[in-house]
């Protein structure tokens, strides 16, 4: 048997050349070659003079924008990479940054800067005809935030405690009415809804020096003690979680603020429960991202119009059209978008309901059944009365947007056959209609269901929800590294970045 000499400590004449070692076609030279193009100026620009050496910017972003296509996030196994791994090695140029060298840089250095570099990238794939800016397809997902699953704090729970203050308050200050009423007859409490920490020490003082020389109940005493001691300090508690929280959001978790608690599809404990998270949305054409946005709100109908404001604003490019489902069909949206005048493929939420009849006959009393006559702005009931205009009202969405509803309203019900099914619990039936949104929703259907809307939904499909798919399922990122809102929306751009030359080099 001959076995091939072993050349373990055979030195060579001439020094190894890195480069003969990388592949001509390894996605590694990809990256060299696109992040060589782009401007990494604003970056360069946080540097300051003095000191000793830095590592170049422009080989850090190499080195991390390749490790996030080979699925290493940790900047432990990123700085362990670049001293074992040939290719990793080749793009240092045998640099060897260590872990905090590299999570400074990816955590400081690149918020506010990687998004432009992330628009170059993206340009110069238009460039080469790799994408579309001009049709986008948009979808969500929640990707979960570092933050402990089991602390948080909830906007409900601090109106709760709020008012249970706000109570008990009015009951100590009654409490003292009857027992030393004389005394209290100069002070004008005011009632106690919007109560603070100085009002609430006021209040505790006023009652303790009405009932100084009184017979009072011990446990009223404990209280007032308990009331001063702890009330005006868990006001200003509530008044800080409140600022955080903001007016956007309804909880957000002690260890990452700026995460919000969501519902997970990724549920670990497989029990229903919410997960502080991220709300992160991206704009997809032939699977590549064009644009992306990091988001606390949980639902996806508030983030579509910042979400597309912030394309145009950073790109320069108005898309033509925007195709998405039905969890972005709001009035709000719709009307924004026909300003705007991109052509909207975007479902409401009873655009598939009604593609079914099994479904769509299911419910009779429903008010898009109901005859309408134009002519003189009248519905009819199911029993044939009429319904008459009675008067508009103003409605606010969450979001501050300003509804106007038409309310139709019936003579007395009594009598009348349908009254348990279609009117049970009143006397005149009464509906509520939102003639603009009816009137979005009929041009809505009209483009989905033409032969490009057909075309537009079956695309969809395949071009933005498959993007989610590969980077949670096939490149196991759930969760993020870091935390706050600026360092996650980093790491939502590298992920981005790392997927469209990932693609590229497909």
């Amino acid at each position: 048997m001959v076995f091939k000499q072993d050349l373990q400590n055979q030195g060579t004449l001439i020094p190894l050349d890195l480069n003969d070692l990388v592949a001509a076609d390894h996605p590694v030279r990809i990256v060299n070659a696109v992040l060589d193009k782009v401007d990494i100026s604003p970056i360069i620009k946080q540097y300051r003079p003095g000191g000793t050496s830095s590592y170049h910017p422009r080989m850090l972003l190499k080195l991390i924008v390749f490790a996030y296509i080979n699925n290493v996030y940790s900047s432990r196994k990123i700085e362990e990479a670049a001293r074992q791994n040939i290719n990793y090695m080749w793009l240092a140029g045998m640099r060897k940054p260590d872990h905090n060298t590299i999570n400074r840089f990816r955590g400081e250095r690149l918020q506010k800067t990687l998004k432009p570099i992330f628009n170059q990238v993206v340009l110069l794939l238009c460039e080469e005809g790799l994408l579309n800016m001009k049709d986008l397809y948009t979808d969500g997902t929640k990707i979960e935030a570092n933050a402990n699953r089991y602390t948080f704090v909830w906007g409900k729970a601090i109106k709760t405690s709020r008012e249970r203050i706000s109570t008990q308050l009015d009951e100590l200050w009654r409490y003292a009415l009857g027992v030393a009423a004389s005394e209290l007859d100069d002070t004008d409490p005011s009632g106690f809804k919007k109560i603070t920490p100085e009002k609430v020490n006021k209040t505790i003082d006023v009652i303790n020096a009405a009932l100084k020389d009184k017979a009072v109940d011990p446990k009223v005493r404990q209280k007032l003690n308990y009331a001063k001691k702890r009330w005006p300090e868990a006001l200003a508690k509530y008044d800080q979680q409140e600022q955080v929280i903001g007016s956007n959001r309804s909880s957000y978790s002690k260890t990452d603020p700026d995460a919000t608690f969501m519902r997970m599809k990724e549920d670990h404990m497989r029990n229903g429960q919410l997960k502080p998270a991220y709300n992160v949305q991206i704009s997809t054409n032939k699977q590549f991202i064009a644009h992306y946005s990091l988001h606390q709100n949980t639902n996806d109908t508030r983030t579509l119009q910042p979400h597309l404001e912030q394309h145009i604003r950073e790109t320069g490019i108005k898309p033509s059209s925007v195709t998405a489902d039905a969890g972005y069909g709001s009035e709000e949206n719709y009307q924004w978008l026909e300003t705007k005048r991109v052509t909207a493929f975007v479902k409401h939420n009873q655009f598939d309901r009604n593609q079914h009849g099994t479904t769509r006959n299911k419910k009779f009393f429903l008010v898009e059944k109901l005859p309408y006559d134009e002519g003189k702005d009248q519905y009819q009931c199911p029993s044939g009365k009429v319904m008459k205009n009675n008067g508009t009202k103003a409605r606010l969405s969450p979001a501050g947007y300003k509804k106007e509803i038409t309310i139709y309203r019936t003579k007395k019900c009594n009598g009348c056959p349908l009254k348990a099914q279609c009117n049970p619990d009143n006397n005149w039936k009464t509906i509520e209609v939102n003639k603009n949104l009816n009137k979005l929703k009929a041009k809505a259907d009209k483009r989905l269901l033409s032969k490009k809307g057909i075309a537009k939904r079956k695309q969809r499909c395949w071009d933005v929800e498959p993007v989610f798919g590969s980077i949670k399922h096939n490149h196991h990122f759930k969760r993020f590294m870091l935390r706050g809102l600026e360092k996650v929306a980093v790491e939502t751009g590298l992920l981005a970045l790392a997927h469209n030359l990932r693609k590229k080099a497909a």
